[in-house]
């Protein structure tokens, strides 16, 4: 698949042409990344937005200030477009972008974007998908956090980072999950640990085997 339709399998370019995705994509810059590089930090004034072409990128916000734990609020795979929201309201970074694995990404300036925007304001519908999209996935954060407990968040994100698979491999940290679920790592580690007990997931290191998948769903619901 090529860089042009991977944007167009994103909310944002869903409305714009092949002709203007062609012209995007040129004008755009791949940008290889290993584990742990930032791509931007919090508060950083921005210029562009990035669509993952390989790897995986977490989006991430500091807590307190005194506390060097992060939360994790999404995980960003191949197609996935991020840094967007700057572009739209003129605002500094609202959280960070790191590779949580080696990964690039194509750097697409808001300048480029803009033009084609003011010249193809059909793309704006595309727009309105994504910011859409975005409240949606917040209303369901929102409520997970009402409603679920440590170990129904747990059981979600695992299920979430599977990718449908009953074998995979975790493709985050131990703290990295724990940032995901909003809750100490200790706090997660216990929920694994009961899921084991239970005999619906098996553990070793990052490899997880889920053998129950009904019962963590429910769990997770």
């Amino acid at each position: 698949m090529g860089h042009d339709e991977l944007l167009k399998g994103s909310e944002f370019f869903a409305e714009t042409s092949d002709e203007v995705l062609a012209l995007i994509v040129a004008r755009g810059e791949t940008k290889n990344l290993q584990r742990g590089d930032v791509l931007f930090n919090e508060g950083d004034n921005p210029e562009s937005m990035y669509i993952v072409l390989s790897g995986r990128i977490a989006i991430a916000i500091g807590n307190r200030p005194l506390d060097s734990r992060e939360s994790m609020l999404a995980l960003m795979e191949r197609g996935d477009l991020f840094g967007e929201l700057a572009l739209l309201d003129g605002g500094a970074r609202s959280a960070m972008a790191r590779a949580i694995e080696s990964s690039s990404v194509l750097q697409i300036s808001y300048k480029t974007v803009r033009e084609q925007l003011e010249s193809n304001p059909s793309m704006l519908w595309g727009v309105i998908k994504l910011l859409a999209k975005r409240l949606r996935t917040m209303d369901e954060v929102l409520a997970d956090s009402v409603f679920l407990d440590v170990t129904g968040r747990t059981a979600k994100r695992l299920l979430e980072l599977s990718g449908g698979k009953d074998e995979f491999v975790l493709p985050i940290t131990q703290e990295e999950l724990a940032g995901m679920v909003g809750a100490s790592r200790e706090r997660v580690n216990k929920a694994i640990a009961s899921f084991i007990r239970l005999g619906w997931i098996e553990q070793h290191d990052r490899r997880y085997r889920i053998l129950m998948r009904a019962k963590l769903e429910f769990r997770a619901s």
